[in-house]
This record gives structure tokens, sequence and C-alpha cells, in this order.
């Protein structure tokens, strides 16, 4: 009877091993990107980038007016805004206008940093913290730079996200 051989060929075992071993990182790796893709958090995440950069650009269109583009600037203001804060600028758009064609006034703010403070992306409710710097200037003299931190309130519209409320945020040390 012949005999049969049964040594085997090691680069073909190898090869079946990294076969089986690529095969299995990658369903583990599939099934982590899905797992990721379909997590709450991930919506979450969006949701506050969202917020984030439509409060940051609201407060800075608040912070930013030229009395010679008057008109545009206010309807910027107007539309970065709803309820209660929107009444308050259409309400008081032509008094307004009158002060600043007098005063003559340019100010312009620039965007240092921002964060989300609270968000119910549920409710369409969310908070922020802006710190800025806003550069007046008027038409004789030196402009006049200050920096500044906000907290708004943004309410999720149709239209996106939009300042409902706007403050200044306390400094100093409030512990008593």
């Amino acid at each position: 009877m012949a005999r049969v051989r049964t040594t085997r060929n090691p680069l073909r075992a190898a090869a079946v091993a990294l076969t089986v071993v690529a095969a299995v990182a990658a369903g583990w790796g599939g099934w982590s990107r899905y797992d990721a893709a379909h997590d709450g958090s991930a919506a979450y995440a969006q949701a506050r980038d969202a917020a984030l950069a439509a409060g940051e650009q609201a407060v800075q269109n608040m912070n930013t007016l030229d009395h010679a583009r008057l008109a545009e600037g206010l309807d910027s203001w107007e539309d970065s805004t709803t309820g209660d804060l929107h009444k308050q600028l259409v309400d008081g758009r032509d008094a307004f206008l009158k002060q600043i064609e007098a005063a003559k006034t340019v100010s312009t703010a620039k965007i240092l940093s921002g964060a989300v403070t609270e968000l119910d992306d549920r409710e369409g409710k969310a908070g922020v913290m802006v710190a800025l710097r806003v550069t007046v200037t008027a038409p004789e003299g030196e402009p006049a730079v200050k920096e500044s931190r906000m907290l708004g309130q943004l309410t999720r519209t149709s239209g996106g996200w939009k300042l409902s409320a706007l403050g200044q945020a306390p400094v100093g040390d409030t512990a008593g």
C-alpha cells in the first residue's frame, strides 16, 4: 500500500489564517461603523454643531451694523431672531433706524469662541455662550474695541435655529 503524504504547505496555511483574520477584522469594523452611524449620540452631536454654528452667526449678526447699509443690517437682525426678541426688533425698528442714522456708527463683530451650554433637541431649544470682539467706529475718533461674552437662547424653527433671547453674560466673581 502506498503511503499518503500528509505534510502541508506552510505558505498555504499562513494565507488561510490571514484571510480568516482579515474577514473577522472587516466584519468587526463594519459592525462598529454601523453601530456608530445608528447611535443617537451622532445625531445629537450634529444637532449641537448646527445650533452652535447658527448661534455664533446670529450673535455676530446682532453685533454688526453699518449706518450706510442700515436696512440690510436690520433685516439680518430680524432674519436671525424669533419669538419675543424678533417682535422687539420689528416694533423698535423705526426708532433704532433714526438713532443709528444720527450717530453714523459702524460696528463689526468677530466671534472669538462659542459653546453650547444646553441642548434639548426634542423640544428644539438650545443655549449658547459666545465670546466676541466688537469694534465700533464713529465718524470721528479712534475705533472702540470691546470684548464681551453673550448668552443666547435658540429656538429651532422651520428656517433653522434662531435667537429667541440674547443678553450679556455675567462677568466676575458671582460667588458670595
